[in-house]
Formats: C-alpha cells, sequence, structure tokens
C-alpha cells in the first residue's frame, strides 16, 4: 500500500494529491458498483478497467471509499480487491461515513457519500453509472435517494446515463429542477433511463462536446451555483436493453421485491441482481458499457475544465 496524504479529514493517495496540487484534470468514482453493484469476480476486474478508462483518455482516476477507517480519495490495487472481495463492506450514504470512520469500518460509497467526499477533496468531475432518485410508491413510503438531496448542495459535476430505470423517473426530474440541479443532454435531446437509452422524457439543454460542458461548469462557478451538474450519457442504441425486456424484468422483480420485504436502499442491489440473472447477463453486460463510457466522457470534461499548464 502507498503512503497517505491527509487532508481535511481525508487520505489522499499520492498520485491523486499530485494531480490536486498541479490543477490537473481528476475524476472521481464511486465504490458502490465494486462491492454492491457488480457480482464476483467481474467486479474487480471492472473496477481496475474504469480507472484505465479514465487514465486513457487523459486524467487521473481517485475512487473513493472508507478503508479500514479512513476515507481514502484513491485506492491502490489491494484496496480495490479488498472492496471486491470482503463481505464486511458497509454500502455509505453521506449519513453514515462518520459512524463507519468511527468504528474503523470498510465502507463503499454511494453517490451522494462520493460527491461529498470528492467536492471536500476539490475533485469537480465525477463519473458513476447511473443515479438515484425518487422510487416508485414514494408517495407512500417517502423512499427518495440522498442522491438528490446532497446534488442540490454540493456542486460537483457528475456523468451518468440518467437515473437508474427502476426509479419514478418524471417524479425525479420533478425534485432535480426544485432541488436546483442542472441537467445537460450530451449529444442527445431525451434523458436517458440507464438500461434504456430514452427513457421517455425530454431535455431542454443538449451539449455536444466536452468543451462545451466545461464552459458550462465554469460559467457556474462564477454565478456561485452551489448545486450539482448532471451530464446525462445515454447508453447506445445497440448497447440498451430491449423495452419489452426491461418492462418485464422490472415488472417482475419490484414484485419479487415487494414480496421479500426489500426496502430502503436494499432495493437498488435486489433488482440489479434480478436483472442479472433474469436477462441472463444483458443487463451486465450493459451496466459495464455505461460506466466505461461515463468514465471516458468525465475524463475529458475535467480535461477541458483543467487549467492550461503553467511554462517553465
Amino acid at each position: 500500500m502507498h503512503p497517505l496524504t491527509s487532508h481535511d479529514g481525508l487520505s489522499v493517495h499520492p498520485e491523486v494529491a499530485a494531480a490536486l496540487a498541479a490543477r490537473a484534470p481528476v475524476v472521481a468514482l464511486e465504490s458502490t458498483i465494486i462491492s454492491h453493484g457488480l457480482p464476483r469476480p467481474d467486479n474487480l476486474v471492472v473496477a481496475r478497467a474504469i480507472e484505465q478508462h479514465v487514465r486513457d483518455a487523459g486524467a487521473v482516476p481517485a475512487t473513493i471509499a472508507v478503508v479500514a477507517g479512513q476515507v481514502c480519495v484513491g485506492l491502490d490495487d489491494d484496496q480495490l480487491a479488498a472492496l471486491a472481495n470482503r463481505d464486511d463492506v458497509v454500502k455509505v450514504s453521506v449519513r453514515d461515513i462518520a459512524t463507519v470512520v468511527a468504528r474503523g469500518g470498510m465502507g463503499a460509497t454511494t453517490v451522494a457519500a462520493t460527491s461529498h467526499v470528492a467536492h471536500r477533496a476539490g475533485i469537480a468531475v465525477f463519473a458513476t453509472g447511473g443515479l438515484g432518485g425518487v422510487h416508485r410508491e414514494a408517495r407512500v413510503t417517502w423512499d427518495e435517494s440522498a442522491d438528490l438531496t446532497t446534488l442540490g448542495t454540493v456542486p460537483i459535476t457528475i456523468v451518468c446515463a440518467g437515473v437508474k430505470s427502476i426509479l419514478d423517473v418524471p417524479a425525479t426530474l420533478e425534485r432535480m429542477e426544485t432541488l436546483n440541479i442542472g441537467l445537460l443532454g450530451y449529444r442527445t435531446d431525451r434523458f436517458p433511463g440507464f438500461y434504456l437509452t430514452d427513457s421517455g422524457y425530454g431535455l431542454e439543454f443538449r451539449t455536444e462536446s466536452p468543451a462545451d460542458i466545461a464552459s458550462v461548469m465554469r460559467a457556474r462557478r462564477a454565478l456561485g451555483i452551489q448545486a450539482g451538474l448532471i451530464v446525462a450519457n445515454p447508453l447506445p442504441e445497440a448497447d440498451a436493453l430491449d423495452r419489452e425486456l426491461h418492462d418485464r424484468v422490472l415488472t417482475s422483480g419490484l414484485i419479487a421485491a415487494d414480496r421479500g420485504g426489500v426496502s430502503g436502499k436494499d432495493v437498488t442491489p435486489f433488482l440489479l441482481d434480478w436483472f442479472h440473472r433474469e436477462t441472463r447477463g444483458a443487463s451486465l453486460a450493459a451496466n459495464i458499457t455505461i460506466i466505461y463510457n461515463n468514465a471516458t466522457l468525465a475524463a475529458e470534461i475535467a480535461v477541458a475544465d483543467a487549467p492550461p499548464p503553467l511554462q517553465a
């Protein structure tokens, strides 16, 4: 394991710390996808590949997690392997981090927790698969992801394939508007639905390049906007799930979750696993394509947003 640099309660990997000090492009990555989002042994292979996609596009990857009670910004390979293979890794949102740290535990960060830590470390761009949002039946359960409320107060740019299609998409879009969360489509006028290229809802603003997105980021900083910016990067149509298959599996998965008493933060990993089994791996392939594409685009945005290097 590499020596770590302490920064505002965080343990920052030396490579990440050096990049931040030089104002070089850095991309934050969540760790829940490693511990809870993908099956073993694919999870570790994909975790390494996600970081490589960021590097190949010119940025430094900073996977975020709680390791042995330390909030780590950037992981070495041993730490990635521990997150992928240990059974005691807790899924942590913002409210959970301090408790896991105080107990010396292992924690995989959600979109909310990763956003909070990344912003605290000075990272402006974050790549993930799909966001959390307002759950179906939220009028009864009040089940809404902390991803949304966190993004309402954390000025970070998140590249994602929209929100997970298991959610109430129109209600989630309404909450984004209420919380002043910015929303850009990347080469699309339609809001993507994770496994689906088009969720059925339109977007007001479309961008065509990482430079376009970086210009919006700079304008938001200049205006002091203290909320997140979502860049919706759709899964290519050729890689998306068949809509009829998607809808059928989602319906059966929701019924199974209800009958099994699955609720709260356990719903998403349950349904992701259900999709994997019921689509015979097609959803897993789509999920992996999503995160690779988003990692590459996030790195390109970070590069476009970075100031030019100082001349010697």
